[in-house]
């Protein structure tokens, strides 16, 4: 009787832990979907033939400009940076191993659009293993980081499951995917050689707004501890500034970067951005660059994203210049972890360099100072994803910007589009279209993340800078209406009280996009790499010049862009895809050195149309089911295109 007891409590206390645990995970989602995932109505008129009109021939505060995005990393030649140098490694010994891992969701949070999580493990030196080795379980915070442990088993013991070290005869993978595989992969744009090509291709778009870096290394090759003296490339200062002068000379102004995920290699040796004397040698560099070329620079964006390099570089080690530690890594984002100490070495180092712009620029310049902040749209799968979606965006969205928001001229927005997260990982949801490099296209996410930021910041009276936003799409099928839907997103937001001045499409020509190599293509500019970098301007290209020189987006221009993509959806065409997905539909970290194809998708995600679904786990399945009979909610009906549209090719004299 007594047993029976004990049984009956016990199984009593774990309903009450059920109830409890779904009645919690039901209020916060309650909470989220309040907040970010009702209905969006575009305030925008479909029927009138001119959508959207920028004042891009305005002046002073009416003033909105269109510009190009690039960066030093992606496209410099004769540049032996610590990427370089991390793409051309030698394949990890034994001692430190990795295998296929799920792309995890805070990780998912930092990385922009073409920045993945490292690549799998180079599987050469695993065929050399004479011990075969398997995960055991860490601690929570190092699991939703994508690490694993092993253990040695000896030789018999079997090891199975998806994480099984792989075997002979597998494919091989690099540190940086699709790099190794194309000619000359270090020669990148040969901006550095001859900029010409690249700045003549955004000139002729009608951008009156440049968007280029400095790379660090090159003007400190190395770690300056007996003075700059010794250690500061001078002749490559006065190429940035010859450089400078090329963007201007063409009618475009500056836009400046200096940092953007390139620590050099002598500062990843130490520790980098986890030590306060990076801080000063970080001011050391900028005011050599402010120095020089303060006078011809319009826009400085101190910082490219700081959040996705500290999280990719010091908590998951899989950028170069971090390898974390566990502790670290298991205590990363703990206030006192490795994480939120980098981002503060960050933000003082920020605060410094806009002071000193300010001291030096001249009164005539008005030079503006500002980040470029990576934000993505992040929704739960399931009821029980809510959590790990409020921890990514706790840590990511806002802190940064609110320690430096005394500093600020512009806030600088990177978006690319949005994460489902579903349990450890990233979710591909068959019915959502996506990047080659595993992006949810969301261009209502764009406006919800515009007024999120403003409602936080209007007090600052500062306006927004959309100083990324791009897809790669080496088809070009995904791009049009993904430029489209997001300059309408972009001046839906500005109608309804954003104040937004600019816009940055990324990128010009392919380049070479972080650790998935040259795989994803984010050009409106294919590259022939086979043959000598020609480049092939794509329809987008034409597209996208049409938009800015006009400063107009027409009913006819996203109807004519809408239905192509359609009909390739409907005669089943496909396209890359460098994300490899598992058996649970879960991205796996890494990039692919060779695409898998995808189909493009049947779903109108047009700003304004797209329906989110409700929650997909068991549960929430389950209770729609049950209550749907009682629902008075009707379906949204899709907007119909219009019939009487024609559509016609695009014509265009090159």
């Amino acid at each position: 009787m007594t047993i029976v007891t004990l049984l009956v409590s016990a199984t009593q206390l774990a309903g009450i832990l059920v109830t409890v645990t779904v009645a919690a995970n039901a209020f916060s989602f309650s909470r989220y979907r309040k907040k970010n995932l009702l209905p969006l109505r575009s305030p925008i008129d479909e029927s009138a033939d001119i959508l959207a009109s920028f004042n891009v021939d305005a002046e002073g505060e009416d003033e909105f400009f269109f510009g190009l995005a690039t960066a030093p990393a992606h496209v410099e030649d004769r540049l032996n940076d610590a990427w370089l140098q991390f793409a051309e490694d030698e394949p990890r010994k034994k001692s430190y191993k990795e295998v296929l891992e799920p792309a995890d969701a805070l990780m998912g949070a930092a990385a922009g659009d073409g920045g993945s999580q490292q690549a799998p493990l180079p599987r050469n030196e695993v065929n050399k293993m004479k011990k075969k080795r398997k995960p055991v379980k860490l601690s929570i915070e190092a699991m939703i980081r994508g690490f694993q442990k092993y253990i040695e088993v000896d030789e018999g013991e079997e090891v199975s499951g998806e994480n099984e070290v792989p075997t002979e005869n597998e494919e091989v993978h690099h540190k940086v995917t699709a790099w190794h595989n194309v000619p000359h992969p270090e020669e990148r744009l040969r901006f550095w050689s001859d900029p010409d090509i690249e700045l003549k291709l955004a000139k002729d778009t009608g951008v009156s707004v440049f968007r280029l870096g400095i790379d660090w290394s090159r003007i400190m090759p190395a770690e300056p501890v007996n003075g700059l003296k010794e250690t500061v490339n001078f002749a490559a200062l006065e190429r940035y500034k010859w450089i400078i002068n090329r963007v201007r000379s063409y009618g475009m102004k500056v836009m400046l970067t200096l940092f953007h995920h390139s620590l050099p290699a002598w500062a990843g040796e130490y520790g980098g951005w986890k030590l306060e004397k990076t801080i000063d040698y970080f001011m050391d560099f900028t005011r050599l660059v402010v120095d020089s070329v303060s006078d011809i620079v319009d826009y400085w964006v101190t910082f490219n994203e700081p959040h996705v390099f500290c999280m990719l570089t010091y908590c998951a080690g899989t950028w170069p210049g971090g390898n974390p530690d566990m502790l670290e890594v298991a205590t990363s984002a703990l206030p006192t972890g490795v994480f939120n100490q980098a981002m503060h070495w960050m933000a003082i180092a920020h605060s410094k360099a806009y002071d000193y712009i300010h001291a030096k620029s001249c009164t005539s310049t008005k030079s503006k100072v500002g980040v470029a902040h990576h934000v993505s749209f992040m929704r739960p799968y399931g009821l029980f994803d809510v959590a790990a979606v409020t921890l990514a965006n706790t840590l990511t969205t806002f802190p940064y910007v609110d320690s430096i928001s005394d500093r600020l001229d512009f806030i600088g927005i990177n978006y690319y589009g949005q994460e489902v997260v579903s349990g450890p990982g990233l979710k591909l949801v068959e019915t959502d279209e996506y990047s080659e490099s595993g992006r949810g296209v969301y261009p209502d996410g764009l406006f919800r993340v515009l007024h999120q930021f403003h409602e936080r910041y209007k007090h600052l009276n500062l306006p927004f800078i959309i100083t990324e936003n791009g897809v790669s799409d080496e088809t070009d099928m995904i791009r049009r209406p993904y430029l489209i839907e997001h300059l309408l997103a972009v001046y839906a937001a500005m109608i309804t009280g954003v104040p937004v001045i600019g816009y940055l499409f990324w990128t010009i020509s392919d380049n070479w996009e972080w650790a998935d190599g040259y795989g994803p293509k984010f050009g409106l500019v294919a590259v022939d790499r086979a043959n000598n970098l020609a480049r092939i301007p794509r329809p987008s290209y034409h597209l996208f010049t049409k938009v800015v020189t006009t400063g107009k987006v027409t009913r006819e221009d996203r109807a004519r862009a809408w239905s192509e993509l359609q009909l390739a959806a409907k005669q089943k065409k496909t396209r890359p895809f460098y994300r490899a997905v598992n058996k649970h539909g879960l991205m796996y970290a890494g990039g692919l050195d060779e695409p898998t194809q995808r189909p493009y998708i049947q779903r109108d995600w047009r700003f304004g149309h797209y329906q989110m679904e409700g929650l997909q786990d068991p549960l929430s399945r389950l209770s729609r089911c049950i209550l749907r009979p009682f629902s008075i909610i009707k379906k949204r009906e899709p907007q119909k295109d219009d019939a009487e549209l024609v559509v016609q090719p695009l014509q265009f004299s090159i």
